[in-house]
């Protein structure tokens, strides 16, 4: 990944000689803390996190400033064995992220036993001879004795250029990754504009803050088959003066059933998912939102190219 793009040319001179930047690409299994480590980095959410796996589809670009450097995290969606034309495709993505990056970060969850899907990802990104760092995520669910031999296992499974044990949640060395991940990324120029913490489209991040909500408390099969696609922001005049934006969204399911589920008794849960997805919408945006949501039918479309692309995959 380059930043040629995105670097105006009158900040160079504003940065010390020692100033580094670069990317960093968070990748494991499926649910072992990605998205709310890339958070917690941050300091912002602009990944959504569930304990459902396969939550994240895109890959996020989070950067972190710093007066010495600047470092972009990018969340990639879990590793896994596919069953569709989506997970080949979600697995293509994280391999070509793997050679663009500066830095690879594997992450390990301190609670699991090393499996054969972890060994399967180092083999991809060791493949790279990009440097690779291990995160030890969960800790505070571990306990430390099971952190050390986490660190032991991890320590055997590959040739790592550093082990980090860190918790997301507690905040526990947070900081320490990111200072360890800086220090394997080059010397160079900041990347991104002073203020800037993602340079994901606002309609991205809007659909995946309503997809995480509708995947809030729902049945195994569902988060697989839920996609949404913002179809329309606006802004209208609102009743007290001024205006306000409206945003249109449409949730994709693949079967009638689905839609139900969604939707819940008389459009109870839909409005739930409504509730909540505003709130983080609002967060992100700074300002209050009409958000209108309407549930679809587009069946198989995890299988068919087609509605895939049209889904933005």
């Amino acid at each position: 990944m380059s930043g040629e793009d995105v670097t105006p040319e009158h900040l160079i001179a504003e940065y010390p000689e020692d100033f580094r930047a670069g990317f960093a690409c968070m990748v494991g299994r499926p649910n072992v803390g990605k998205s709310t480590l890339t958070n917690a980095m941050v300091g912002q959410k602009i990944a959504i996190t569930s304990l459902r796996p396969q939550t994240t589809r895109h890959t996020i670009r989070g950067v972190i400033h710093r007066d010495d450097a600047q470092l972009v995290l990018v969340d990639t969606p879990g590793f896994h064995r596919p069953r569709t034309l989506l997970g080949k495709r979600l697995n293509d993505v994280v391999r070509e992220t793997l050679t663009q990056v500066d830095v690879i970060v594997v992450c390990l969850p301190a609670t699991d036993e090393i499996g054969p899907g972890d060994r399967f990802i180092v083999s991809e990104a060791a493949a790279t001879k990009t440097p690779m760092v291990a995160a030890i995520t969960k800790t505070d669910l571990a306990g430390k004795d099971r952190t050390a031999r986490a660190l032991i296992e991890a320590s055997q499974l590959a040739d790592f250029v550093d082990l980090v044990p860190v918790s997301a949640v507690s905040g526990h060395q947070v900081d320490t990754l990111t200072d360890v991940l800086i220090s394997h990324v080059p010397l160079s120029p900041p990347l991104y504009p002073a203020g800037d913490i993602t340079d994901e489209p606002e309609n991205v991040l809007i659909a995946e803050f309503v997809r995480e909500a509708a995947l809030e408390g729902v049945r195994e099969e569902l988060p697989h088959s839920l996609a949404v696609v913002v179809e329309e922001t606006r802004r209208m005049p609102a009743k007290n003066g001024g205006d306000m934006l409206h945003v249109y969204c449409t949730l994709y399911v693949e079967r009638d059933s689905q839609k139900a589920i969604v939707i819940g008794r008389g459009g109870s849960r839909l409005r739930d998912v409504g509730a909540r997805a505003r709130q983080q919408i609002q967060a992100l945006l700074g300002e209050m939102i009409y958000l209108d949501l309407h549930v679809k039918v587009a069946k198989d479309w995890q299988r068919d190219p087609k509605l895939l692309g049209r889904l933005g995959f």
